[in-house]
C-alpha cells in the first residue's frame, strides 16, 4: 500500500509520550500512531454494527409485520 506523508502537530508532552510508547513497543512513532489509528477506526466499525444491530432487535416485530418473518430474519 502507498504511503502518504501527515505532518501533525502536537505538544512536547505528547510528542515525549508517543516516543516512550512507540520505543516501549520495539517500533516507530510512525508505526505507533499507524497503528492507534487503525485501532481506532476499528473500534468505530464495531460500534456502527453494535448500534445496527441494537436497531435492529428494537424494530424487529415492525420488520416482521412489514417484510413477514423469513425476510425480517426470523425463524
Amino acid at each position: 500500500m502507498a504511503k502518504t506523508q501527515l505532518n501533525v502537530r502536537v505538544d512536547e508532552t505528547t510528542a515525549e509520550a508517543a516516543r516512550l510508547r512507540a520505543s516501549e513497543r520495539g517500533m516507530s512513532v510512525n508505526r505507533y500512531i499507524e497503528e492507534l489509528v487503525k485501532r481506532d477506526a476499528g473500534e468505530a466499525g464495531r460500534t456502527f454494527v453494535e448500534s445496527a444491530a441494537d436497531f435492529m432487535k428494537q424494530y424487529e416485530s415492525v420488520f416482521t409485520e412489514e417484510f413477514g418473518a423469513e425476510r425480517a430474519g426470523a425463524r
